[in-house]
């Protein structure tokens, strides 16, 4: 699922986030819900607890394939990220 207007979400706390009512409602997240995070270059991609690197490899790629993307394109994608932000940051 990909909602079609980005939500906006603030740290508070210690680290502390929530995550909007439609989001928990459209994934079933619940107060026992729990989540593993990844850090995937400058993003942060929670997943359900019991999602595990195999099913959720599954997952990107089934997105992938609806959208149309490839792997390579990912890859050319974030090289070409990489360029623009080295360039930004040191040049």
């Amino acid at each position: 699922m990909v909602t079609t207007i980005p939500k906006s979400v603030k740290l508070w706390g210690r680290g502390q986030l929530t995550i909007p009512k439609e989001v928990r409602e459209a994934l079933k997240l619940d107060e026992a819900t729990q989540l593993s995070v990844f850090v995937v270059g400058k993003c942060l991609m929670l997943t359900q607890k019991s999602l595990t690197r195999a099913s959720l490899a599954k997952e990107v790629e089934k997105s992938m394939i609806k959208k149309g993307l490839s792997l390579k394109t990912l890859l050319d994608d974030l090289k070409a990220e990489r360029q623009r932000y080295t360039q930004e940051k040191y040049a």
